[in-house]
């Protein structure tokens, strides 16, 4: 989530290998492949669709862990917060580690520490030792999306890139999708230790095609040789890990420790905001820094950086509300919102390819980006009409409508990103674009999580003042339950109990409603930032190809 330590190593290594590259270098054509490309993409994502899974598949079973280990519900919540604090620290430093171990033994070993650090935590006895292995896992399974997106990048041709992007954004949008539903099912039919069991055939058999199929790009061993010269930014090393570790628990507990009413996040929230801002000052000061921020200079970097961080901050937020409406207000149980949030996976696996091919035939990507969020906006407005008697197929469509935007949106948004950096940036700049991806989730559910409960306060305030002895439809209710009841105490006791119930109900549909709205207002606001975008180049017609 983070971009830290030797991009310093790489930002000399990059512009030195620039410097000798030809001058059409950054269309990073495809380089000593030994294996088509497919195989290698499809390999390659198979891993980030691990891990992006298990980033979701254990929050419908928390309750069952927390009750396993004898852990109340909030000591239970830090085996999501741990594994999402060690994964942020990782994502910055990931480049400078895959310059200095080389791409290939950089995927390898993360897939295969993730993959005995997921059996760690199934075999663990002990709450604290599962939030040990959480820890060591989010570590291994860091660097798995940038290192996925450098690979892709370099393994294909700017014309191709499309198409293998639609594959890898398949990958990280069906697996928070499918992560509920799937470990709701494994729960309640097996055992939430399964969750983490699930992993360990996956990995082996990512762990042995990877070794097969993989192999680094001739510009790394440059990469690498230079890498191993330089010294570590420890400096910057520390104030990212600290400042990224630290607003990540302010993110994730701060809803429920009142925020800044807690002295516990007042502490964290003052570390974050010292650490990271010496964390600018510092890597901008340097000259060869863990995290290279001057690659924010180029403009589609930049822009692309702050729209993913705010398309993310919708889905994941709407990721959230949907099942826990379902849930709080229809009364479905987990398995069953779990799987009313499916189908959209379904429709995006058969969108995304058609995404990625009409990119290949030259269609500007611009154009796709700004229908696509306005299909968001779409979807997103749609939930804002929702009430207590809706169908599931209406919770189901507009969900369906929301998760096609985004396909229209992440595609060429993932082959814009990079167009214009040179092939040696693209594991630097990976980092700190999955770097935003994952702190725009983490922003999103932080806020609607907290909104939703302070807007039902304030609908509950207004609807309250409304519900007065005086009120004529108060009396007539009252004396409505009085006649059922026989005397009028009783009357009024069970007309006021049910009223509350009712006013309680409403003010938290009202605060839904809210959200969503204000998540279609987001998501609006974005459109204009595609403007600033500049339009790839038109590929030439001869052109290698990527197999």
């Amino acid at each position: 989530m983070t971009a830290t330590l030797t991009e310093r190593s790489i930002a000399q290594a990059e512009s030195s290998l620039a410097a000798s590259s030809p001058k059409f270098d950054n269309e990073r054509l495809p380089e000593a492949k030994l294996y088509n490309p497919w195989i290698i993409a499809l390999v390659v994502t198979l891993g980030t669709f691990m891990e992006v899974l298990d980033s979701s598949i254990a929050n419908v079973a928390l309750p069952h862990i927390a009750g396993s280990l004898s852990a109340s519900l909030d000591e239970g919540a830090w085996v999501l917060t741990s594994y999402l604090v060690a994964n942020a620290v990782v994502l910055p430093i990931s480049a400078w580690i895959s310059s200095v171990m080389g791409r290939k033994n950089f995927y390898l070993t993360s897939v295969f520490l993730f993959t005995v650090f997921s059996a760690a935590c199934g075999l663990a006895p002990s709450l604290g030792i599962l939030i040990l292995f959480r820890v060591l896992q989010g570590v291994a399974g860091g660097g798995l999306q940038p290192s996925v997106q450098a690979i892709l990048a370099d393994s294909f041709n700017a014309q191709k890139r499309g198409m293998a992007m639609a594959l890898y954004t398949v990958a990280i949008l069906c697996a928070p999708v499918l992560g509920p539903t799937l470990g709701g099912w494994i729960t309640d039919n097996y055992s939430w230790r399964w969750i983490f069991y699930i992993n360990i055939p996956i990995g082996i058999l990512c762990v042995f095609l990877t070794r097969i199929v993989l192999k680094d790009p001739d510009h790394m061993e440059q990469t690498k040789a230079r890498a191993r010269k330089l010294s570590v930014d420890w400096g910057g090393l520390g104030f990212i890990s600290i400042g990224l570790a630290t607003l990540e628990i302010v993110l994730d507990k701060g809803q429920e420790l009142d925020w800044f009413g807690s002295p516990f996040i007042v502490f964290f929230a003052a570390v974050a905001a010292l650490a990271l801002t010496g964390a600018v000052i510092w890597e901008l000061r340097r000259e060869n820094p863990i995290v290279n921020l001057r690659l924010l200079k180029e403009r589609n970097f930049l822009f692309c950086c702050i729209i993913v961080l705010g398309l993310y901050a919708v889905l994941y937020a709407t990721t959230y509300l949907l099942p826990t409406y379902m849930q709080q207000m229809m009364g479905y149980d987990a398995t069953t919102a779990g799987f009313a949030m499916s189908p959209a996976g379904l429709f995006t696996i058969l969108e995304v390819p058609i995404v990625g091919y009409v990119l290949t035939k030259g269609f500007d990507p611009r154009k796709l980006i700004v229908a696509g969020m306005l299909v968001i906006a779409g979807g997103v407005f749609w939930m804002a009409s929702l009430n207590l008697g809706v169908a599931e197929r209406d919770l189901v469509l507009p969900r369906i409508v929301q998760v096609l935007g985004v396909g229209l949106v992440t595609v060429p948004l993932s082959t814009v990103v990079f167009r214009f950096l040179p092939k040696t940036e693209s594991s630097q700049a990976a980092g700190l674009y999955a770097l935003m991806r994952n702190e725009g989730g983490s922003l999103g559910i932080a806020f609607v999580s907290t909104m939703l409960q302070r807007k039902a306060q304030v609908h509950q305030q207004i609807l309250g003042d409304h519900m007065v002895a005086s009120n004529p439809l108060v009396q007539q209710y009252i004396g409505h339950m009085a006649a059922r009841a026989g005397n009028l105490a009783d009357g009024t006791y069970a007309a006021m109990a049910q009223l509350y119930g009712a006013m309680q109900q409403q003010a938290n549909l009202l605060a839904y409603m809210d959200q969503f709205r204000v998540l279609t207002g987001i998501m609006l606001a974005l459109v204009p930032l595609v403007l600033f975008l500049k339009r790839p180049p038109v590929q030439k017609k001869i052109e290698l190809d990527a197999h």
